[in-house]
């Protein structure tokens, strides 16, 4: 129902109780904004335009209740939801522990068995899904977040954007999901999908995180497609041979490129490797820590990419302004990672639209560059630990 006097929904009244915040991310159809609600409470706020979503609004109320439905330790939980003329708000629980890698960068130290109650966690997550016929559909580390800085913090999925609810159990998803890297190869060859293509996600994040890079590299979807369906996994000897062989034989089971081969969900829990007995106590800290720095280079790029879809959605915006910042803004907004604002001279000064995008531009490539440089320094650091490691180890077994 429309508010008579506003002209806004019943439940735009409901946007006074969040105090908006930085910019989290940014998507196809809008934004994610950090907010504060009047007692204190952190939460992420996914901002959706209507006319983006025009004709297909039954994807949001799917969002919605599919959100509404889920109750487990090991999934972001929903929160609220209203909306205005324009736009839809979904408010969830903000996970300020940080991204799975990174939070484990923290640590002193990062073994096989951590890594294998880690991945356990997860798929806790996937098993609660899965058993309610949903599929997330873009599982990738960026996904993987920590509640709270805590020690002790829950590791939760989130972002349910492009996730479906199955009306059977062999329903048969045909629309493009998932991320580069990290899609199953049924995806990217359209051949129809289901719950299967969340193992394979599992499988890369799990191989990635015990030796610190994808077991795909290509670059373009052609190679990557073709390198996805061969079916070869390999482990190299130089990353590889001090992880244990259940493992690799779990790591396996996931990264089947036949879907009906696959290993469920269900199967997937029963492995020997999750129960961690047979994990080495192997530090895998060096080789994630390099991951971390080729991730950061790739961020660099993403960082004009964000402002560049902000800026497009800002442009299609019809009220409330305040909603989705403007990248020359996103400095100011405290965004990590976000495009600093102009710094000549150390004061702002009114500049054209043109001036904007030129100043803008500018920006960008200038990040980018700061970017590549840190990530570069990162890695040979990374790659001097790396080797003094092993180097000792070296040591060791030779005086033994």
């Amino acid at each position: 129902m429309l508010n008579k006097l506003s002209g806004q929904p019943e439940s735009y009244e409901k946007k006074a109780l969040y105090k908006f915040g930085r910019t989290l991310g940014a998507g196809t159809y809008g934004i994610v904004r950090e907010a504060e609600t009047n007692d204190g409470q952190k939460v992420a706020v996914k901002i959706i335009l209507k006319k983006n979503v025009r004709g297909n609004e039954t994807m949001v109320y799917d969002e919605l209740e599919m959100l509404q439905s889920l109750q487990h330790p090991h999934i972001v939980s929903f929160v609220d939801w209203f909306e205005s003329k324009d736009k839809f708000y979904i408010v969830t629980q903000l996970a300020v522990g940080g991204e799975l890698f990174d939070r484990i960068c923290e640590y002193g130290k990062f073994t096989e068995k951590d890594a294998s109650q880690t991945i356990r966690q997860v798929l806790d997550a996937v098993n609660y899904l899965h058993k309610r016929n949903i599929v997330h559909r873009d599982l990738k580390p960026e996904n993987l977040l920590y509640l709270t800085r805590s020690a002790e913090s829950e590791l939760v999925l989130a972002d349910f954007g492009i996730a479906k609810m199955l009306h059977s159990p062999s329903e048969v998803l045909t629309s493009m999901a998932g991320s580069f890297g990290y899609a199953a190869p049924e995806v990217m060859l359209k051949q129809g999908h289901g719950k299967a293509v969340d193992m394979w996600s599992l499988g890369v994040i799990t191989y990635t995180l015990l030796c610190g890079y994808s077991p795909f590299r290509s670059e373009n979807l052609t190679d990557l497609i073709e390198e996805c369906r061969s079916g070869r996994i390999i482990f190299h000897e130089r990353y590889w041979r001090d992880v244990s062989q259940d493992a690799k034989d779990f790591i396996l089971t996931l990264l089947n490129a036949d879907p009906s081969k696959r290993v469920t969900s269900e199967e997937a829990l029963k492995h020997e490797w999750l129960t961690g007995k047979t994990a080495s106590d192997r530090d895998l800290l060096p080789e994630i820590r390099a991951y971390i720095a080729r991730a950061r280079l790739r961020r660099g790029i993403e960082i004009v990419k964000l402002a560049n879809r902000i800026e497009s959605l800002k442009m299609h915006e019809e009220e409330d302004g305040e909603d989705i910042p403007s990248p020359m803004d996103m400095g100011a907004s405290g965004e990590t990672g976000a495009v600093p604002a102009s710094e000549s001279n150390g004061e702002a000064s009114p500049a054209s639209g043109h001036e904007k995008k030129k100043s803008f531009s500018s920006i960008a490539r200038g990040a980018i560059f700061r970017e590549v440089v840190l990530a570069k320094v990162r890695e040979q650091k990374e790659n001097e630990e790396r080797e003094k490691v092993e180097r000792e180890a070296r040591d060791k077994a030779a005086q033994a």
